[in-house]
């Protein structure tokens, strides 16, 4: 077996304490930043919402809302506008749906599905949901597409998620014009496609019983994964925006 050189391992160790170092600085702009907020306001500037700032409080960056408020907008893509419910998108996603396996031939919709297809083919290896902690955005939104293609989930269908949202947005009358509303809510929908990690275990006890052991995790579904999941639908789905107007 070859060994390193002691010129490689130096090197290696520089890199190493340079990173270190590198993330040291970073963590203490931070926590200096926390702790001298600029121009940040009071309180939450959603209305009637009564609680004070993050950076006011000196609990985070946001000037402008507070604790609760990030929360939702990491979850929801909006400060103020909650998601869609599944009741509210259902009627849209069987309509589309039907729309675009009547027209699968059509150039706009071979060439969205082909988008999808090479979003299945990249994802690698398909990751189980208790092993996502710690993984980046990026590779959080490989493991759903990883898990879309394990499941053999029809492009189509992912397909019909972005439309869908699109019809919702535009029957709604109080709509957010977002890109990014737009991209979480199809996120999340594809997200739930994709499922979690169902495990079961049974091992047989001194007495002869049976004792039965299971796992259920579900990724979590919020933060910039989210985000990342949206831009990339939002890319391959750019033929079929208007579609079905």
């Amino acid at each position: 077996m070859d060994l390193p050189s002691p010129t490689e391992g130096g090197v290696r160790r520089t890199r190493r304490v340079k990173n270190m170092n590198q993330r040291q600085r970073r963590v203490a702009d931070l926590h200096k930043r926390i702790a001298n907020p600029l121009d940040a306001y009071e309180r939450c500037r959603v209305y009637p919402c009564t609680n004070g700032t993050t950076a006011h409080r000196g609990e985070g960056l946001n000037r402008l809302y507070c604790r609760k408020h990030v929360e939702f907008y990491r979850r929801h893509g909006s400060y103020v506008k909650r998601s869609y419910g599944a009741g509210e998108i259902r009627p849209h996603r069987v309509k589309v749906l039907q729309w675009l396996r009547a027209n699968a031939d059509e150039p706009r919709v071979r060439l969205s599905v082909a988008g999808v297809q090479r979003l299945y083919r990249s994802a690698g290896v398909a990751i189980e949901a208790f092993r996502l902690p710690g993984k980046t955005p990026a590779e959080r939104a490989r493991a759903i597409w990883a898990q879309l293609r394990m499941h053999e989930v029809d492009p189509l269908e992912v397909l019909a998620v972005w439309l869908a949202i699109d019809m919702r947005l535009r029957a709604d009358p109080q709509l957010d014009r977002h890109d990014e509303y737009r991209q979480v809510q199809a996120a999340k929908l594809i997200h739930r496609m994709a499922g979690g990690t169902h495990k079961r275990w049974e091992r047989e006890r001194s007495n002869g019983s049976i004792e039965v052991s299971e796992l259920h995790k579900h990724p979590v579904s919020r933060g910039q994964v989210l985000r990342v999941l949206g831009r990339e639908v939002a890319m391959v789905c750019t033929q079929l925006n208007g579609a079905t107007e």
